[in-house]
């Protein structure tokens, strides 16, 4: 278990902010972008991979095992493992982690691991109760037992359930994690201003790098349907201050919170890759 591991090379695609509406590509579409395009300046051929690893949190209905589907789409062969993992945010590194102790192992000795997930296109679901009102009117088979079944049917019903709100709730606890976030600002004294100086620095931070371009070489534009080019991280706000933050108002405790739109995470799509080795 002490062979070294080495990082051959690695990609990714711009990480893109949703913008309350479905993003332009799935995730099976960003991953298969960065990974083929990473693959493609390497000395190996795809099929010479031992196994492709991908962490994901929301996968679509259907590429619900998107490590094997995007193995497949950047040619990797039919002999080559596409497999999936997900622990929620740390999926991407369990992907790397699972990959590091196959190599180990010595189960593998070159692996394409890597995380992503479109959050934007998180499926919005019918509650209980509609399911059950669509079940009943795909029984009913007389002209009276559907007449029956609209009697039955409230407005109320179509409230959506938001998926991602739900996946990102613990059922033990019964909180968001958002919530969690703020429990754990009460626990350890993190103020509010903390986190907006936090949220403005990183923004800072962020600018500066794109200005000197080290992003260039990890990150792979991605093409819309439209002709769209994306070539770059969307979610930087040049104009971030900690006035400007502060005017923002609690999102999770509507009245004591400190987590705001502002100084949380944002709700992203993204894909990123790294190329593994052993000796």
């Amino acid at each position: 278990m002490n062979q070294p591991i080495y990082i051959i090379d690695g990609a990714r695609t711009p990480f893109l902010k949703a913008r309350n509406a479905p993003g332009p590509f799935a995730a099976s579409d960003m991953a298969t972008a960065a990974g083929s395009a990473l693959l493609a300046r390497q000395r190996f051929a795809p099929d010479q991979l031992d196994e492709v690893i991908l962490g994901c949190a929301s996968p679509s209905p259907d590429e619900v095992n998107i490590g094997r589907v995007v193995a497949l789409r950047m040619g990797c062969g039919i002999q080559v493992q596409g497999w999936t993992v997900m622990r929620n945010c740390a999926s991407g590194m369990q992907a790397l982690d699972s990959a590091i102790a196959n190599i180990q192992l010595g189960r593998s000795q070159l692996v394409l691991a890597g995380g992503v997930d479109a959050l934007s296109r998180a499926p919005l679901l019918y509650s209980d109760p509609m399911v059950r009102w669509f079940a009943g009117w795909m029984g009913a088979r007389t002209v009276g037992q559907k007449l029956a079944m609209v009697k039955r049917f409230r407005p109320g019903y179509l409230a959506p359930v938001i998926g991602i709100m739900k996946g990102l709730t613990d059922p033990i606890a019964g909180q968001l994690m958002g919530q969690t976030a703020e429990n754990l600002a009460f626990e350890y004294g993190i103020t509010r201003a903390d986190m907006d100086a936090y949220a403005v620095e990183s923004h800072r931070r962020v600018a500066a790098a794109q200005d000197a371009g080290h992003f260039a070489d990890e990150i792979v534009p991605l093409v819309g349907t439209d002709g769209a080019v994306f070539a770059a991280d969307d979610g930087l706000r040049r104009d971030a201050s900690a006035a400007g933050l502060a005017k923002l108002k609690p999102f999770f405790d509507k009245k004591y919170g400190r987590v705001t739109p502002g100084n949380s995470s944002q709700i992203t799509d993204g894909a990123t890759w790294l190329v593994l080795a052993g000796e």
